[in-house]
């Protein structure tokens, strides 16, 4: 098992890897993946690269499927129930059609969701150039229309550490106002003292405190 964040940081340290020689598909990724030197076109490696990811995460077992193929890998996960097509996350192994290919030409594991799309980590991509078949790792910004779906693994849940302990010089007003029910924290009990407050939360702690009042 493993969490998002820690698959995530595996992709983010191979940014900027490249395939050498150029359009030869002979990288690091391919030699794990096949066990041995492999080029030509018939290894292409966005996918490989993603289960590489995976496996360096020690979440291997997270994917459905081990391949090379990003058809192969969409069937599968849809095929296990892991398989969506909205509301994507961090951590979504996103399968994308881009114009003039195939139903499934690339793939990525999503950073960020934005409101146009999604920024990825891709391999086998370029700055500029073929997107499919570009023989790099980055790190790239993907409109809605060219997301087919994606592979939502069902990842170990982060670890987070509340955030109720108050520095001395707020520690007597943040206690008044968790005993008098002005400050009552998340579901959880996280008081989040370290967060912004916005502007419907302050208005629901005015009338804790307008309540308290009488």
């Amino acid at each position: 098992m493993a969490t998002v964040e820690e698959v995530l940081n595996v992709a983010r340290r191979e940014l900027g890897i490249k395939e050498a020689p150029p359009y030869s598909n002979q990288v690091k990724y391919n030699t794990w993946y096949y066990g041995h030197a492999v080029s030509g076109k018939a290894y292409p490696w966005c996918m490989v690269f993603v289960q590489w990811c995976f496996d360096q995460a020690g979440a291997a077992k997270l994917l459905p499927l081990r391949t090379a193929s990003c058809g192969a890998l969409m069937r599968a996960a849809q095929k296990a129930g892991l398989w969506v097509t909205g509301d994507y996350r961090p951590g979504d192994v996103v399968i994308y059609d881009f114009p003039g290919g195939g139903a499934t030409d690339h793939t990525g594991l999503v950073e960020q969701v934005t409101p146009k799309g999604v920024t990825a980590i891709e391999g086998n991509t370029s700055l500029a150039g073929s997107q499919s078949d570009g023989g790099m790792v980055c790190r790239k910004n993907r409109p809605w229309k060219e997301i087919v779906g994606a592979v939502r693994p069902r990842y170990e849940k982060e670890v987070t550490q509340m955030d109720n302990t108050p520095s001395p010089a707020h520690k007597e007003g943040v206690e008044w106002a968790v005993k008098n029910g002005i400050l009552t924290g998340d579901a959880s009990g996280d008081l989040k003292l370290r967060e912004s407050v916005t502007r419907q939360q302050l208005c629901t702690m005015l009338l804790r405190f307008a309540k308290w009042k009488g």
